[in-house]
């Protein structure tokens, strides 16, 4: 069982309302079962979102937050933890250290940006963790067609689809996440 799990997702508070409803009922479903929430440390959107959720269920959160994100994106001060550093890329590596899996909830060109490179580090055998993609309303469907074209086109191999599951519902979710 995982105990530990990575989100990336959108810190805009206009993303669709399903979006905000899925993150907090993962957020009760991660506190209810012992999940721990490693996350991009902001209080808005998505973000905030599934941390309040897992904080108002008894769960534990480490968020992670370069120093000059703290006041645009608002840092969550009601943590578990929160990590201030002084670069994206320190929060990007601590990011990809303490989650035990990754899951990618619709997000904007950070969380494309944190969900690529953790698809090219499985890729180089840097990780083996899960990566998983949240994929509501279809909203990972045209990258996903992308990454066929690449393989059709052999830019990377036919084997690209198994370094992520995809993931329609968050029963599907929890599923993969409990699984030995």
């Amino acid at each position: 069982m995982i105990s530990s799990v990575t989100v990336y997702c959108s810190s805009s508070n206009l993303a669709p309302r399903d979006y905000f409803e899925a993150a907090t009922e993962l957020g009760r479903e991660f506190a209810k079962r012992g999940i721990g929430l490693v996350f991009g440390g902001g209080r808005v959107g998505l973000m905030g979102c599934i941390a309040d959720a897992v904080m108002e269920n008894g769960g534990t959160v480490k968020g992670i937050i370069p120093r000059f994100l703290e006041e645009r994106e608002v840092a969550h001060y009601g943590l578990s933890e929160l990590h201030v550093v002084e670069t994206m890329h320190e929060r990007k590596m601590k990011l990809a250290e303490w989650g035990e899996a990754y899951l990618v909830l619709p997000g904007g060109f950070g969380t494309l940006d944190e969900l690529i490179e953790v698809i090219t580090w499985k890729h180089l055998g840097h990780h083996h963790k899960p990566i998983i993609l949240l994929n509501l309303n279809g909203f990972w469907n045209p990258l996903l067609l992308f990454f066929d074209r690449i393989a059709d086109e052999q830019m990377v191999s036919e084997e690209q689809g198994k370094y992520y599951s995809v993931c329609n519902t968050i029963a599907e979710v929890l599923e993969l996440l409990s699984s030995p």
